[in-house]
């Protein structure tokens, strides 16, 4: 058979038609445009990506199939094992046609050296590879301080960050046409060595893979909740969230859209300071923050802490007490449902995040990392970034961190984030007949003989906290003051 030029576009983090710079590109090229996903379920393991978020992934890539077909975009799904298999089998695309390669920058360091592998494979064919970065509404490098540095502190950022959206705005691309290319046929790559991709096992099915119905949740959000969710966001028995994180995560949506949504339903709310519609746009900021700040300091993909300093303090790291946190059976009713939670549906409410961070490591001492890795194992909206920024936050390890001297009390977070116990009863049913004004400390048994004894007292946990953290900062003291 006869080799036929064709523009190539990898998919990744980026399963979508509208908004995709990349598919958008390769079809201004003029030839025929075939797409490919490759799933690589040992490097997906290796990262300890959620088996509910690789199934969301599988489903969405089935659908996205659907989608290219009908705009005569063929989508080559590939079960490509681990990210080493694939600078080969890209050499197998560019001996079949593959012209040149487009493609969304990733920020993480394995896909950053997978990436440049792919692209000297496409140089020594003496081919191009286009790559652009989307990931981040503002890219990385383009928000900086005065004097050119990269802001560790959220609140400049955001400042700059803003000013820069109301200069330049945000740009979208639209979703491409009709290709009238003559569209290559799968059976085109018939002699190459592709496994087909692999079906998931349909744990994530709660959610919708098609990305109309997905573009209007975005824009039912932005249109009728947001102005609640000032109000309502910290409270995990109401609907109060936008419900888009998992579809942000792998690319249904982009950051870009969002913000075009906001602007356009909430134009005269989304840079009031504290409307519903500015709160919202600073969790955007702060996703960005995070995204920003691992392309500067990649020491974070290696799990190292922020605060190097804290590297120092030797954890306890109770296995007992960490199964208790897993398994939500710690004794305190918000931890617990919270956790149960996450389990049971692979998410958790973000107020409840923190609230469980901070339990792990400041009530039972153990080390961020062991959250943050269970965390990845469990959340279907998983994204190394905010995972990573989120437990550092929690920990007083991070960039911009709560003081270490900052120990969220569970029972009186509990008080106030769920004041009936409403959602402790949802996840908690050995709790459904407690007393309101018991709910948050049910406590002591055997009143509530259902339910587990407490692992740990809290203010006795808060001192020994202090004196972990005092330990590391009074050594690093003594070492600047040399």
């Amino acid at each position: 058979m006869s080799k036929t030029a064709f523009s190539l576009v990898w998919l990744r983090n980026d399963l979508r038609v509208y908004d995709n710079q990349a598919l958008y590109e390769a079809c201004q090229a003029g030839l025929p445009v075939v797409a490919l996903f490759v799933a690589t379920a040992q490097s997906w393991q290796q990262h300890f990506m959620a088996p509910i978020k690789q199934d969301l992934i599988r489903r969405r890539v089935q659908q996205l199939q659907t989608e290219l077909a009908a705009l005569n975009i063929p989508l080559l799904a590939i079960e490509g094992g681990h990210y080493s298999d694939i600078p080969a089998l890209m050499q197998q695309l560019c001996a079949s046609g593959a012209a040149a390669l487009y493609g969304h920058t990733e920020y993480e360091l394995r896909e950053q050296v997978r990436d440049r592998k792919v692209s000297d494979v496409f140089a020594d064919a003496g081919k191009a590879c286009y790559w652009f970065d989307r990931k981040a509404v503002m890219a990385p490098g383009s928000i900086l301080s005065k004097t050119g540095g990269i802001y560790q502190i959220f609140t400049p950022f955001k400042k700059t960050w803003l000013a820069r959206l109301r200069e330049v705005g945000v740009r979208c691309f639209p979703r491409v046409q009709l290709s009238h290319a003559q569209a290559l046929e799968p059976s085109y790559f018939k002699t190459l060595s592709l496994a087909p991709m692999l079906a998931g096992d349909g744990s994530s099915e709660a959610y919708v893979v098609d990305e109309l119905q997905v573009l209007d949740k975005m824009r039912q959000f932005c249109r009728d909740k947001v102005a609640f969710y000032q109000t309502e966001r910290d409270f995990p028995a109401l609907d109060g969230t936008s419900s888009l994180s998992a579809y942000l995560a792998i690319g249904v949506i982009s950051g870009q859209q969002c913000v075009s949504r906001l602007q356009l339903e909430a134009a005269n709310e989304w840079d009031k300071e504290k409307s519903g519609a500015a709160v919202w746009l600073s969790e955007l900021i702060w996703r960005d923050f995070y995204h920003h700040i691992l392309m500067a300091f990649p020491q974070l993909i290696k799990h190292k802490a922020f605060q190097k300093d804290t590297d120092g303090i030797v954890w306890p790291n109770n296995p007992q007490l960490f199964q208790a946190w897993c398994d939500g059976k710690t004794g305190y009713p918000i931890v617990d449902a919270a956790m149960r939670q996450l389990n049971q549906t692979g998410w958790m409410h973000n107020r409840l995040r923190m609230i469980v961070a901070s339990f792990l490591v400041k009530d039972l001492h153990i080390d961020w990392r062991w959250g943050e890795q269970y965390f990845m194992s469990k959340l279907i909206d998983g994204d190394f970034a905010a995972n990573n920024g989120g437990w550092q936050w929690a920990a007083s390890t991070g960039t911009d961190a709560a003081p270490y001297f900052r120990i969220f009390n569970p029972v009186t977070q509990s008080e106030r984030f769920d004041p009936d116990g409403v959602f402790i009863k949802r996840m908690l049913p050995e709790l459904a007949e407690v007393p309101k004004k018991q709910i948050h400390w049910p406590h002591p048994l055997p009143l509530w003989s259902g339910y587990v004894k407490p692992v740990v007292d809290h203010s006795k946990a808060r001192i020994k906290t202090l004196e972990l953290f005092h330990t590391v900062k009074k050594s690093q003291d003594e070492v600047d003051h040399e």
